[in-house]
């Protein structure tokens, strides 16, 4: 009875966001995949679109592992062996031996004592931060960090939270000499590796540096974290990410994904053995929440697996190039793009209405890509996502952008 009422209000916010062509939509369904053939990539299909056939430039999968026969059949026999789902929460289940040693291979891949894995990497952030912020804690964040952030912040309830200009160091420091003898004993700089609207990313090498220069300054020092989830498995030379790329070193607490590059699911975090021990009995997304399924533990050992062989740095090379073909040829056509060796390709295109008209040009042609509007990037950003994968083909990057081509032709 009650709900009338205020589906009557819910109604009315949907309506408004229809109309200022901010809503997201209804949701893709894809009831088919073609694996890679020849000169073309992975091809799906969705539903109410017959046997259409479309490139999907829009996935995080950016090693295109997800139908890597290898990795499915390392999920599919762990499943047959443990069954599809864990039970219950590890400390009241136990955990099963493919969990611990995928922690252990993270905590090797990144060159750090442990690992904890978590059912994703927006409960890694929510169940780290709020962990290890206490009312004594001042947190220092960039503007652009992701939504996983931000709420990690409000739910952390710190002493202060600052929130510094995107990838602005001289902010960075003033607001950290600022926190210098005030009630704070501690504080937390958070950010993202790969700022994942745009494909950039943070100076690490610079923020260490900051962190190391004044971490005497407060009693409990200075605690540098990373969300580098579209960063680990993508960017660098090796896959590390923007540590990699950066030369910054380790900091003191990263956090990852499996969901993205490694293509499969789940979120994780790495540091020190101490601090992993301390969240297993402290992080509330931890101990309340299941853990990954066994096959899903045992495809992401797979792909880390393949990552630090021949193969995997074959696959980063191609990973690469493919992007700087992309960049290239939208450059080549006048659009404007954030440049970066990283996957995503963002078109700038700075108009709501007009990212709504590509992506749906994109789409009638057979080539899937995401619009950015308000408030999911600032106003006066708008952006068409584009993101290359590992099993994107070069005829599939010609065929995205004679598509883009076409459209410029209309003259619009």
């Amino acid at each position: 009875m009650g709900l009338q009422s205020v589906e009557k209000t819910l109604g009315a916010e949907l309506e408004e966001l229809f109309a200022k062509g901010t809503a997201k939509g209804k949701e893709a369904i894809f009831v088919g995949v073609k694996k890679p053939d020849g000169k073309k990539g992975p091809r799906y299909i969705l539903k109410k679109y017959g046997n259409k056939e479309f490139l999907r430039m829009n996935s995080n999968s950016y090693l295109g592992m997800s139908l890597e026969d290898s990795v499915i059949n390392a999920e599919e026999e762990a499943s047959r062996e443990f069954g599809v789902g864990p039970g219950a929460v590890r400390f009241i289940n136990g955990t099963f031996k493919a969990h611990r040693d995928l922690e252990k291979k993270l905590a090797e891949f990144h060159g750090r004592e442990d690992a904890m894995i978590y059912s994703a990497a927006y409960a890694t952030m929510i169940g780290v931060f709020a962990a290890l912020t206490s009312k004594e804690t001042t947190i220092v964040s960039d503007e652009l960090n992701h939504n996983c952030i931000i709420n990690a912040v409000r739910l952390s309830r710190p002493f202060e939270k600052k929130v510094y200009k995107h990838n602005n160091m001289a902010q960075l420091e003033q607001f950290i000499q600022e926190s210098i003898g005030t009630q704070a004993k501690r504080l937390l700089v958070v950010t993202d590796g790969i700022f994942s609207m745009r494909g950039d990313y943070a100076p690490l090498d610079k923020i260490m540096a900051l962190a190391e220069k004044y971490e005497k300054e407060l009693p409990e020092g200075i605690v540098v974290m990373v969300d580098d989830s579209h960063g680990v498995g993508a960017f660098g030379e090796t896959g590390r990410g923007t540590e990699e790329y950066t030369k910054a070193g380790k900091v003191d607490v990263l956090i990852g994904t499996l969901g993205k590059a490694f293509g499969v699911n789940g979120g994780y975090v790495v540091s020190s053995e101490t601090v992993t021990r301390y969240l297993r009995e402290k992080a509330i997304t931890y101990i309340y929440s299941n853990p990954i399924t066994v096959g899903e533990a045992a495809a992401t050992l797979k792909v880390v697996e393949f990552l630090d062989s021949k193969q995997g740095k074959e696959r980063l090379k191609h990973l690469r190039k493919l992007t700087k073909k992309f960049e290239d040829g939208l450059k080549s056509m006048d659009f404007e793009v954030i440049e970066s060796e990283h996957p995503i390709v963002p078109l700038m295109v700075r108009d709501t209405q007009k990212t709504t008209d590509i992506v749906a040009f994109l789409k009638e042609h057979g080539v899937l890509a995401t619009g950015l509007n308000f408030p999911v990037v600032p106003q006066g950003d708008q952006t068409i996502r584009f993101q290359v994968n590992g099993n994107h083909t070069e005829y599939d990057i010609e065929f995205a952008l004679s598509v883009l081509g076409d459209y410029k032709k209309q003259g619009k």
